[in-house]
């Protein structure tokens, strides 16, 4: 197993990635899209309220440019370029709603892996989902009061026109807010979006990795989730057997998911081999009131995962994907290189 570190666009710099390899990471999970675009600068996560994190970007393909850019600057400081994480929603709102640019953008999110697969990057994480990441709070959390962010009932205001993912890719949008639709509906957008890219991530030689709902309930603002229980899972494998049909699998969303059980959960899916990387994070309670916590006082035995994943001969990379803000000057430094320290003890320790 390996060490990784999650970096969002603006935090990709000499600077961090070196405190990354300090930290004993060897492999980098990059955020392109750019969530604070419309706000101060945060290495905190964005939590997701009604007016989302600000606007999109450009609905063109990223360019090969850019990509190489970006893995140089990671390769300059000893490091690797594990994947890239989630598409901008203007470059793919439509295969989400279901709009009339979906084959348009088909070719888009195609082009973007036929890229990577060029620049030599393995995987794109990617969250199929009409919501997002919405509906949670930052508070006092974690031990000691250190801030992190939970969630507190169900976030139900509907989703206006223009916005998906939690960000506005049009501002012109007509007044009112996206449809209603089924579960059923939602996996067969995905299915429809799995067959028409799966065979071109294995010409690209890259992988796609589902996250599952963050946060794990049934519908959110109005629209269903995809992956909100464990065995859902299962039924996104099954669509495609393809070994490009792989897992962003991320432990406290599945921790905090309402059946199932975790181990159970990492015995199934590491098994099978189908686990692209792992986002390493402790949570306490469930859905959709929980909170997430340092990593060695939540709800998961962290030790007990590594064994399993040990056990299946999981290879892949961890990452702490974020954590709980420590008091002093460098609230977000301090609290990953705890998370990174716990995380090397536990991998020499197996």
């Amino acid at each position: 197993m390996k060490l990784g570190f999650g970096l969002y666009r603006h935090m990709i710099n000499t600077d961090n990635l070196r405190f990354a390899r300090q930290c004993g990471a060897t492999h980098i999970v990059a955020h392109l899209v750019d969530y604070f675009n419309a706000k101060e600068k945060s290495n905190n996560q964005p939590v997701g309220r009604l007016s989302g994190w600000g606007r999109t970007g450009s609905p063109e393909p990223w360019s090969v440019k850019l990509l190489q850019e970006v893995k140089q600057k990671v390769n300059n400081e000893g490091l690797e370029l594990e994947a890239i994480e989630n598409l901008d929603p203007a470059q793919w709102h439509d295969i989400l709603l279901d709009g009339p640019k979906k084959k348009e953008q088909l070719e888009t999110v195609k082009t973007i892996i036929k890229r990577m697969g060029e620049v030599g990057i393995p995987c794109l994480g990617y969250n199929f989902s009409i919501a997002g990441v919405a509906g949670r709070t930052e508070g006092p959390f974690a031990r000691g009061g250190a801030i992190s962010v939970g969630m507190n009932g169900i976030l139900t205001d509907p989703i206006a026109n223009g916005m998906v993912w939690n960000m506005t890719y049009d501002n012109h949008a007509e007044q009112g807010t996206i449809r209603t639709f089924s579960h059923d509906e939602l996996w067969k957008r995905l299915d429809e979006f799995l067959t028409e890219v799966i065979p071109v991530a294995e010409e690209s030689g890259v992988t796609l990795a589902a996250h599952p709902d963050d946060p794990p309930v049934p519908f959110l603002r109005g629209t269903p989730r995809l992956v909100y229980q464990p065995h859902l899972y299962q039924r996104l494998i099954d669509l495609h057997p393809s070994r490009a049909n792989m897992l962003e699998f991320c432990l406290g969303s599945i921790a905090e998911m309402t059946s199932g059980d975790v181990y159970k959960a990492t015995e199934q899916y590491s098994r099978q081999n189908r686990i692209g990387y792992i986002h390493f994070r402790n949570v306490v309670d469930k859905a959709p009131n929980y909170r997430e916590v340092f990593l060695d006082e939540g709800d998961i035995d962290m030790i007990r995962i590594l064994k399993i994943l040990k056990k299946n001969h999981y290879t892949g990379v961890l990452i702490p994907d974020h954590t709980p803000l420590m008091n002093c000057a460098a609230p977000w430094h301090a609290g990953m290189a705890y998370a990174m320290g716990y995380m090397q003890a536990a991998l020499q320790a197996l």
